[in-house]
């Protein structure tokens, strides 16, 4: 009667064991385990013991306004929602200098967002500096799947340490997003991969004489396009990136004539008469409404353009005429931006597992291909496009791309957003002359040189 009664003890013992075991397969807890909206999607795969609770997070992205993806984004947000029971409380907006003091604030704060799409470059230092977000590598110390499906090398590293923080989606490039009609109307060809500079100027004068605005820009809020191109003409895809380390050195002085050149395109009249005044919002409008002919922007407008016009085939993209060294094929472009998990939800157990899901799911082959379309990816199988459902825009985008003979990243992304504040800030003093160009990029410089 012992011997049995000591078997069934450890034949019960046993049983329990089996079944603690099974409660506790990180599998069974994967809120998005069963999720098959993408495709080689990394999963979460040491999760927490027990089922984890619905929580809140707060996310901030750029996936607002007039960007592209922000509809895409939203139907993203409630799909997962809807998937794993939690819920996303968005503070997402408009990615401009506002939005970037505002993240930065929040950190300072102790109000940072749970899960935060932001730039990986000096604009994210401040907060890696002060150590308020996670490595991608101490989230694989727990979830060795995390971001399996992207290229280490394409993750974006910090300029802090040169470690991994970011998953990004979409890539971008910059280029000259145009109005046939407005050319049409003025008499002008549309530039091309062989347009020059000084022929450039010639198109502009006559736009402007038939009646239209030549290039629709608000150097009140977004100068930074014509900034990188003006100065790139001076240098080259393989030089551009160099900080200058005064106005008198090369690259410094390639600062001032970049500049220069946009206070001339002002003072021919060749921008809006908004243009030191105006938001970006109501220069872009002009271009939709055929009142300008040129808009400098990003591949992430391409979308933009098409929620805001019914005749998406009277807009083209093409490249930004260059001179000197710099071809006009030579492009702006890479991956600068991705999802970041904050150290005050990573330390939080519950948001800690939605936190990685959510960017597990955001990041998944098919949602960064939905994203992507006609811009770059980090992704290790490459993004799926059918260009069968693409617009005649982002057609245009693709065959941009592909004719590009150099690429270089926007040295913006180097320049601490605190430092841009003379040159960026400054701009309608820059070319109304109520304020000196090489003063102003000396005091950049200065302020770089002070961090």
């Amino acid at each position: 009667m012992k011997k049995l009664l000591a078997l069934l003890l450890t034949l019960t013992m046993v049983v329990s064991m089996a079944a603690c075991a099974k409660k506790e397969d990180p599998a069974t807890n994967n809120p998005s385990s069963n999720n098959d909206n993408s495709s080689n999607k990394a999963t979460a795969t040491t999760a927490p013991t027990a089922a984890p609770k619905k929580v809140t997070l707060n996310v901030t992205t750029t996936y607002a306004g007039n960007d592209g993806n922000a509809q895409n984004y939203q139907d993203a947000v409630a799909n997962w929602e809807k998937t794993t029971g939690n819920k996303v409380n968005d503070s997402s907006s408009t990615s401009d200098e506002t939005f970037k003091a505002r993240v930065l604030t929040d950190f300072e704060t102790g109000s940072e967002p749970d899960v935060l799409f932001f730039f990986n470059g000096v604009d994210s230092n401040a907060f890696v500096q002060a150590g308020k977000v996670v490595s991608i590598d101490e989230i694989r110390q727990s979830y060795p799947d995390y971001a399996s499906n992207m290229k280490d090398g394409m993750l974006g590293a910090s300029p802090v340490d040169g470690k991994n923080y970011s998953v990004p989606v979409n890539g971008y490039w910059e280029g000259m997003f145009v109005n046939k009609e407005v050319c049409k109307a003025a008499g002008v060809q549309i530039p091309d991969a062989n347009t020059t500079w000084d022929q450039f100027l010639e198109t502009c004068q006559k736009i402007k004489d038939a009646g239209y605005a030549p290039i629709a820009v608000s150097l009140a809020t977004v100068p930074h396009y014509w900034f990188e191109f003006s100065i790139y003409n001076f240098l080259s895809p393989s030089t551009h990136n160099v900080l200058p380390k005064n106005t008198t050195d090369t690259q410094g002085q390639a600062w001032v004539n970049g500049l220069n050149d946009i206070k001339m395109l002002y003072e021919k009249g060749y921008f809006p008469e908004n243009t030191l005044t105006g938001t970006d919002d109501e220069t872009v409008q002009l271009f939709i409404d055929n009142k300008a002919a040129f808009l400098i922007d990003g591949s992430w407008k391409v979308g933009g353009i098409e929620g805001l016009t019914s005749d998406i085939d009277n807009f083209t993209v093409t490249y930004v005429p260059g001179k000197g060294d710099r071809k006009t094929t030579d492009i702006i472009g890479g991956l600068s931006s991705g999802y970041f998990i904050s150290k005050k939800a990573w330390e939080d157990p519950d948001k800690r597992a939605a936190a990685v899901d959510f960017i597990t799911f955001m990041t998944s082959d098919e949602l960064v291909s939905n994203f992507a379309q006609v811009s770059a990816t980090a992704l290790k199988n490459g993004p799926t496009v059918d260009e069968s459902t693409l617009s005649s825009l982002a057609k245009d985008g693709l065959k941009y791309v592909k004719g590009a003979t150099g690429m270089a990243s926007a040295v913006e992304d180097q320049v601490p957003r605190e430092c841009r504040v003379p040159v960026f800030d400054g701009m309608p003093n820059l070319v109304t002359g109520k304020a000196d160009i090489s003063e102003a990029i000396q005091s950049v410089l200065d302020l770089i040189a002070a961090q």
